[in-house]
């Protein structure tokens, strides 16, 4: 059933990095509680992707709904973070402090309790209050200056550098060292998860090229940002594209070997710049000539450092992505699997995206509440 097999987790639901590092949590065998507001029933983006079928990160979770403006709910809570190992919340500094759910009040109830707080700035600094996004952060951290061709504008892999890798990742990161912690000390604490610090922590292989002097600050000048022939992504004649990534001198002696260039010069010196635009101009015309399916099968599953570049339906029937089960299906909807794997704990989903409200009085009875009490915060519209 997963490593986390009895660790109990409560996440005041949001949108953005927190729900992914529940549901990472959650397939790692997790109880994950999520603690969601009545939705405002216009049907729009957000709600599709946060209180539908269709809202993975909520894979695995059991939902209560709430009223956390009245009191009686944030006591429910607290019920609730009396036997928890952890605590995720994703909203600007402040907010859970006004509803009564700040770090101090939970771990006063809960000294042993984790406290994660996802924001894209940080909980302090001169930024700490403004709104912003996955691509706000990642600019602010250095993560996306190098995502471009020279002379063109940078462009942000959609949440995948910031929220997810730099959010979510870091965000599971900690809390699970901060589990390991307490379960030796007894004590909590408060994991201040900034999406910008995570990004920037990403970043660190390149900042060693950087302060070694082997990483020029212009765009589109490098070894692995696009500048060399042998590290790109490349059209084909079908207008679909392949990427190639020789960067080792045997892999790319193998890649000019498969493509028919290694009697060409202007290869002949792999690291040499100066060779680099003509030799890109001779690959981008040499891929164009031929389809992707035809690169494919000439090239994958060799050490010339080849993949195509797939959409989320290739990708899902790609062979190799089906046979280690990397995407899986759950009530009609394709998904990303559980990862990484576990010889002895295998993951697994324990069930898809909850109804909103699905489990409120499994709940509240798991921490002792009565009928006659549920049925008054009922009536109360507190639950």
């Amino acid at each position: 059933m997963g490593p986390l097999q009895g660790i109990k987790v409560i996440e005041i639901a949001g949108i953005g990095p927190a729900p992914v590092c529940g549901m990472l949590l959650a397939d790692m065998g997790a109880e994950v509680i999520l603690v969601q507001r009545k939705s405002s029933g216009t049907n729009n983006i957000t709600d599709a992707v946060t209180n539908s079928k269709y809202a993975i990160p909520n894979r695995g979770k059991k939902s209560i709904v709430l009223d956390l403006k009245d009191p009686s709910a944030v006591e429910v809570v607290l019920d609730l973070v009396a036997d928890a190992d952890a605590l995720i919340e994703g909203f600007r500094p402040g907010v859970m402090e006004r509803l009564g759910l700040g770090p101090d009040v939970c771990m006063d109830k809960n000294p042993r309790l984790l406290y994660g707080r996802m924001t894209g700035w940080g909980q302090h600094g001169p930024l700490a209050q403004a709104a912003g996004h996955d691509i706000n952060y990642i600019a602010l951290s250095g993560a996306l200056y190098y995502s471009s061709h020279r002379r063109e504008a940078p462009f942000a892999p959609p949440s995948l550098v910031g929220d997810v890798g730099g959010g979510s990742m870091v965000l599971v990161m900690g809390l699970l060292a901060g589990v390991i912690n307490a379960k030796t000390t007894g004590k909590g604490q408060v994991i201040d998860a900034a999406i910008t610090d995570g990004s920037a922590l990403m970043t660190s292989l390149l900042y060693s090229f950087h302060q070694a002097g082997l990483w020029s600050k212009e765009r589109g000048d490098n070894i692995i940002d696009s500048a060399s022939p042998w590290y790109d992504c490349y059209e084909c004649a079908d207008g679909h594209y392949i990427t190639v990534g020789a960067l080792e001198p045997q892999f790319y002696s193998l890649l000019l070997e498969k493509c028919g260039l290694s009697d060409n010069p202007v290869f002949s010196r792999q690291f040499n710049k100066a060779d680099w635009p003509q030799a890109k101009n001779t690959i981008i015309d040499l891929f164009k000539s031929r389809t992707r399916a035809e690169w494919c099968e000439l090239m994958e599953g060799t050490d010339a450092c080849f993949a195509p570049v797939l959409n989320f339906e290739e990708a899902a029937a790609h062979p190799h992505n089906r046979e280690r089960e990397t995407f899986v299906e759950l009530n009609g909807i394709v998904q990303p699997g559980p990862a990484p794997k576990f010889s002895a704990t295998p993951l697994n989903i324990a069930s898809p995206p909850p109804q909103e409200g699905e489990h409120t009085e499994t709940i509240l009875k798991s921490v002792g509440y009565k009928d006659d009490y549920i049925d008054l915060l009922r009536s109360r519209e507190v639950i």
